[in-house]
């Protein structure tokens, strides 16, 4: 008995420093910046959090996990503010999980707790809290009642408000004037046709073209009417015609392997679209190593994380692919499970005509 009470206290610490410490470093992976800015538009934004707020929420957070993770292993304060703190913090997103399950089923996605290092469904996360806590339970139990005779609350204050600062110089918070980058919202213009053309009414696949004079037909267009997609401030021809508006990350292999994919459909098909690429402002430095890879350079944006992420959609993960035919979507792939790209599916549907797609 006196061996546990010896060793199983400090298994524990050790045990919940390394939880909370791994789980920090995670949210800040591949790059700081990346990470939290990923972590605050797919974590913060559903959970209600403004744009604001987010960027110091997640930042502070983030601090205090490195901090708990350090200080679970001193003894100031240990029983009646550390381990209390510890278990409310797991407290707290283990409410969240429970209800975001509930909610959206919790076997899928990722709940973000270890970031994109170490993917965790909700249940999951659940069950990993929900153990932490019982060993925080037990530890407390164990741990003497005198262990805190001679307390600094100087040295979690200290440690604390070290550790968000250096979060705040790891991940500076960037001008709202740079992320102001979303797109329009979309408009109608499909009244926009040429003042010597006469359009009869209950035709709305087919464009019937007549000559104003000789009132004669002389063309049948069979494509969709024009509406804005909203990308027009990326690529100014985007709403006309046939177009392949891909979402990628430099750095992604799937997105690599898809713009791969999308120049062989390209050099084998005509009726292949014209593609044009938002890259994220992600290691931007591999952008010539992505065309290289790809086999074809392409027209191309960068633009910064958060508004990537929001341009590329609530819910939605690279590489994003959609087919636009004069503005108007088609389909959109997203993402490397249900949704991914499907190269077969798509070079199928670029070859229909828009009477085939209306009657699909």
């Amino acid at each position: 008995m006196k061996n546990i009470k010896l060793y199983l206290p400090w298994t524990i610490r050790i045990l919940i420093s390394l939880l909370f410490i791994v789980s920090a470093v995670a949210k800040l992976y591949p790059s700081p910046y990346f990470a939290i800015s990923t972590f605050e538009v797919k974590q913060l934004y559903p959970m209600g959090f403004s744009e604001e707020l987010s960027v110091y929420f997640s930042r502070i957070l983030i601090g205090i996990e490195f901090a708990l993770g350090i200080l679970i292993l001193q003894k100031h304060f240990l029983k009646t503010i550390i381990i209390p703190a510890t278990l409310l913090m797991l407290g707290v997103f283990t409410t969240h999980l429970i209800i975001q399950s509930f909610i959206y089923g919790g076997n899928e996605g990722n709940c973000g707790c270890f970031g994109s290092l170490l993917p965790m469904t909700p249940i999951e996360a659940i069950i990993k809290n929900v153990i932490a806590m019982i060993l925080l339970g037990i530890l407390f139990y164990f741990l003497p009642k005198k262990l805190e005779s001679n307390n600094n609350f100087w040295i979690l204050s200290t440690t604390t408000l070290g550790f968000v600062l250096i979060l705040f110089m790891l991940a500076p918070i960037q001008p709202q004037s740079a992320l102001n980058l979303e797109p329009e919202v979309a408009e109608d213009i499909s009244n926009a046709i040429e003042n010597e053309t006469i359009v009869p009414e209950n035709v709305p696949e087919k464009m019937i073209i007549k000559d104003s004079v000789k009132k004669e037909i002389v063309k049948i267009i069979d494509e969709p009417t024009k509406h804005k997609s909203g990308y027009d401030q990326y690529f100014a021809k985007i709403d006309s015609g046939k177009k392949t508006l891909c979402f990628f990350v430099p750095g992604c292999d799937h997105c690599r392997v898809a713009a791969k994919e999308l120049t062989e459909m390209k050099l084998r098909n005509k009726n292949s679209p014209e593609i044009n690429i938002i890259f994220m402002n992600e290691e931007a430095n591999l952008i010539p190593d992505f065309f290289k890879f790809a086999g074809a350079t392409y027209p191309y944006k960068i633009i910064e994380i958060i508004p990537f992420w929001k341009t590329l959609g609530t819910g939605k993960d690279t590489p994003g692919i959609k087919y636009l035919w004069n503005g108007n979507e088609y389909i959109y792939y997203y993402g490397i499970t249900d949704n991914q790209f499907n190269l077969a599916n798509y070079e199928k549907l670029v070859n229909k005509t828009f009477s085939e797609l209306k009657t699909k």
